[in-house]
């Protein structure tokens, strides 16, 4: 089994498409990474089927038809801005199914391949960077994207299995990741004190009927509350988070609502990225304040 040595923290975060890695703990990734961590993206599928969402982009042809490679460049810029190594895992995109009844997922999508098949290739990323710690979505994705429901049950059982010998062999030496995070991007308390900061400033706010929506039976928020064990102070690194995102400039609209509250209210509102600390082989005290507590002491950078 991986042991730990005088050696880097290693930081690996596991998301489904090119832009999530800069929308969910992207400003936590960058303040690692001018920490001196080593910070790694892997992403699981090429966002070949994701929406252009920037209306300057739209309904051009020339970019539909070559969404894959104009995809592939733009996480080139977003991973140069906030300094990670970033991975394709190599699956294709699943779509997000609209209608009632929902239609099928498109054969041989990330969302369908063989769960074992995918975790392999996993393994194999995290047998080779040896991560400390890892950071993915919790059992519903985040939101229920089936990528990101898929992305969640691979990190799980990736974590899991790269410590054993017996498991993927053929993946590389084994190595064990010492905690499991889920990124806590959306919660009802965070949106709430961001319209709530808005309205004292007399800025007019694009969340309260988003805050309506969310709290529907059937809304984002109405299953299993996200569990807050960690908040990580990265305010100072929230306009890197930012100019990420833009980097992806077919999947943002950069004059929507993500961008609409200036970056001063955010630091003074909400000034942290939150966790849901999910597996640790490592003694902490909860609540944390970094996604390496109790492994520094293990680890000298």
């Amino acid at each position: 089994m991986g042991r730990v040595s005088t050696e880097p923290l290693r930081l690996m975060a596991v998301h489904a498409h090119p832009d999530d890695e800069s929308s969910k703990g992207a400003a936590t990734m960058a303040r690692y990474v001018d920490e001196g961590v080593e910070v790694l993206v892997v992403t699981c599928t090429g966002g070949e089927r994701g929406s252009i969402l920037n209306p300057a982009l739209q309904n051009r042809p020339e970019i539909e038809a070559q969404i894959t490679e104009i995809r592939r460049k733009e996480m080139a810029h977003a991973r140069e801005i906030l300094g990670v190594e970033q991975h394709w895992l190599g699956f294709v995109d699943s779509g997000l199914p609209e209608g009632d009844p929902l239609p099928p997922l498109p054969e041989g999508c990330f969302a369908l391949v063989p769960l074992e098949e995918a975790v392999a290739g996993l393994v194999a990323e995290i047998r080779a960077f040896r991560p400390h710690v890892m950071t993915t979505y919790d059992e519903n994705g985040g939101y229920p994207h089936p990528d990101h429901i898929r992305c969640h049950e691979i990190s799980v059982a990736a974590f899991e299995a790269a410590p054993d010998p017996d498991a993927y062999a053929e993946a590389g030496e084994p190595w064990q990741p010492l905690k499991l995070y889920y990124d806590v991007g959306f919660s009802v308390e965070r949106f709430t004190a961001l319209h709530e900061a808005l309205l004292e400033h007399g800025i007019e706010s694009p969340f309260e009927e988003r805050l309506k929506e969310w709290a529907k039976a059937d809304g984002p928020f109405n299953r299993r509350p996200p569990k807050v064990t960690t908040r990580v102070d990265v305010g100072d690194w929230f306009g890197r988070r930012d100019q990420a995102l833009l980097a992806h400039a077919t999947q943002v609209d950069p004059n929507g609502w993500f961008f609409s509250v200036p970056l001063d209210i955010q630091r003074a509102a909400w000034p942290t990225e939150d966790f849901e600390l999910a597996r640790s082989l490592v003694d902490s005290t909860i609540p944390e304040d970094d996604l390496f507590a109790g492994i520094r002491e293990r680890v000298t950078a």
